[in-house]
C-alpha cells in the first residue's frame, strides 16, 4: 500500500482496511462456530500456546489498538499496553475461558476497535503513534495491522483455516511487505520469489542468488510469514528442480 499524501487519502486507506477486518472477523467467528469446545485447550500453531491463548491475544490486541487510535484522536501519548507484562498477563488470564466467552470477547473487542476508528476525523489518520516495540508509524496503518493479526492468528488457531484461505489482497500486501523486510536479511541465502498468479517478484537474502521459489502468492506469503513450510512451491537451484521445497528453503528469521 503506497503512503497517502492527504488526510482524505489516509482516511480512505484506513476505511478500506477496516472493512477487511470486519470480513476477517466474520470468517474467524465462523471457524469458532464449528469448533468443539473441548478443542480450545488443544495446541495452536504457536509454540507454547493453546487455541485459547491465540483467541485471548486476538481480543486483547483489538483493545490495545483502541488505545493507539485514542491517542491519534486526542493527541495524547496513550501506550498500546500499560506495560509489557500486562500484555502477557492479559493473554494468560483469558486463555482458559470457555469457548462461548472467547467468542463473545472476539466479537465485542472487534466492535470496540471499529467504534474507536469511527471517531477519528480524516486528519487524525495522519497522526504518528508508537507501537509497543517502539516503532513509530501513522495511524492509517493501524487497520492493516489489525487485519494481519486476524489473518495470521486465524491460521495459528490450527482449526482448518490455512494460508490458502487468505484474501488475495491481504496475501499480496504481505508478500510485498515481507519481501521488503527480508530483502537484505543478514546470513540468509539469496532467494528469488516468483508469485505466478499475482505477477509479482521479490528478492530476499544476500548474494549470490541461491534459489528460485515459484508458486501462488498465498503459498509464498505463508512461507515468508512462518505459516507454511513451503508446501505448494516449486524450488530451483539454477536449472535443477529440487524435489522437496521444505528441506531446500532456508530457515527465515522472525518476520517482525
Amino acid at each position: 500500500m503506497s503512503d497517502p499524501t492527504t488526510a482524505a487519502a489516509a482516511a480512505a486507506a484506513a476505511a478500506e482496511q477496516l472493512r477487511a477486518t470486519a470480513e476477517s472477523t466474520d470468517l474467524l467467528l465462523h471457524t469458532l462456530a464449528e469448533l468443539d469446545p473441548a478443542e480450545l485447550s488443544g495446541p495452536s500453531g504457536l509454540p507454547g500456546w493453546t487455541r485459547g491463548h491465540v483467541l485471548a491475544h486476538v481480543s486483547r490486541n483489538a483493545d490495545s489498538l483502541v488505545n493507539l487510535l485514542t491517542g491519534a484522536r486526542t493527541g495524547e501519548d496513550v501506550p498500546q499496553y500499560p506495560t509489557p507484562e500486562s500484555r502477557d498477563a492479559g493473554i494468560a488470564a483469558g486463555a482458559g475461558r470457555p469457548l462461548a466467552e472467547q467468542v463473545a470477547d472476539v466479537r465485542a473487542s472487534q466492535q470496540r476497535f471499529l467504534d474507536a476508528a469511527a471517531l477519528l476525523a480524516p486528519e487524525h489518520w495522519t497522526a504518528e503513534i508508537t507501537h509497543r516495540t517502539g516503532y513509530v508509524f501513522p495511524a492509517w496503518q493501524v487497520p492493516a495491522r489489525r487485519l494481519a493479526e486476524l489473518e495470521y492468528h486465524h491460521v495459528d488457531l490450527n482449526a482448518g483455516y490455512t494460508p490458502a484461505h487468505w484474501p488475495e489482497p491481504f496475501a499480496i500486501a504481505e508478500f510485498r511487505r515481507l519481501g521488503g523486510h527480508f530483502g537484505d536479511a543478514q546470513g540468509l541465502p539469496g532467494v528469488l520469489l516468483v508469485a505466478e498468479d499475482a505477477g509479482l517478484e521479490a528478492r530476499i537474502g544476500g548474494e549470490p542468488l541461491a534459489l528460485t521459489a515459484e508458486g501462488p502468492v498465498r503459498a509464498l506469503t505463508g512461507w515468508l510469514s512462518g505459516r507454511s513450510n513451503g508446501d505448494g512451491l516449486q524450488v530451483h537451484r539454477g536449472d535443477e528442480g529440487l524435489v522437496d521445497p521444505r528441506s531446500a528453503l532456508p530457515a527465515l528469521p522472525p518476520m517482525g
